[in-house]
């Protein structure tokens, strides 16, 4: 099984402009990004996918492979999906990293990675939600099962209602699961995703991944025990630094 990581980096975030070129103690953040997705053992190769020319020279600075996209992508799908085709190699799957989270460990990769044996579709990851604050977080997106870990939906609301109980101490009486951004797809399967119509539950949510499930795709969910530490504003970095206890 071969696998492509790549790392969407586009210029033009609404909340944060420039953000995969902004420093964070000496290193940009797509440096930092790049450099930890290399240290995956079972990627066979590492591109980073920008819209943008300044972060695509910068790329080149410190030796990574980067190739150019369009600006009018969607989502970073579309713009895997899109790098994979101006890619000379063809590989198995296209592992979708995300170009925001610069401390990732590289045992998530892996472990994303490995999920794919068996010919799945999609993959990406999940963690258990541990307490009231995060379960009633509309940002953090909650994922519902099947009895084969494969998602049945996915929802900012939170999902089973737990009937008699106090709202606080739901979490204490199921096993909730929030969401882990990154992605791997099957190359034939990520082809057809990106054809797809945006449906009537992804608009409702603001969800992508809803489409592939109203379309009938398999999204198998794989728990991880590392944490998400995403920047999407320039207040996440000292908030992010202080996280993960970077020097």
């Amino acid at each position: 099984m071969s696998i492509i990581g790549i790392i969407p980096a586009r210029f033009a975030s609404t909340r944060f402009p420039g953000k995969p070129l902004v420093q964070i103690n000496g290193k940009s953040m797509i440096q930092r990004v790049y450099e930890q997705t290399v240290k995956a053992k079972l990627l066979n190769k590492v591109i980073v996918a920008t819209d943008d020319n300044r972060i695509a020279e910068h790329v080149k600075s410190f030796g990574a492979e980067v190739v150019i996209t369009k600006t009018e992508h969607p989502s970073g799908t579309d713009r895997c999906f899109e790098a994979y085709q101006l890619n000379a190699q063809k590989f198995d799957y296209v592992l979708n990293v995300q170009g925001d989270e610069p401390f990732l460990d590289p045992e998530q990769i892996n472990s994303l990675a490995q999920a794919c044996a068996g010919n799945v579709e999609i993959a990406t990851q999940m963690i258990k939600c541990n307490n009231h604050e995060v379960l009633f977080d509309k940002g953090e997106v909650k994922i519902i099962l099947n009895s084969n870990k494969e998602a049945l939906y996915f929802s900012r609301n939170v999902i089973p209602f737990i009937k008699g109980k106090d709202e606080a101490e739901w979490h204490n009486h199921f096993d909730y699961y929030r969401h882990v951004g990154m992605y791997a797809y099957r190359t034939d399967i990520l082809e057809k995703i990106t054809q797809l119509k945006p449906s009537a539950l992804e608009l409702a949510e603001s969800l992508e991944q809803l489409r592939w499930l109203e379309y009938g795709y398999k999204i198998k969910c794989v728990e991880t025990s590392f944490d998400s530490h995403c920047v999407d504003t320039p207040e996440d970095i000292e908030k992010v630094i202080r996280l993960m206890n970077i020097q």
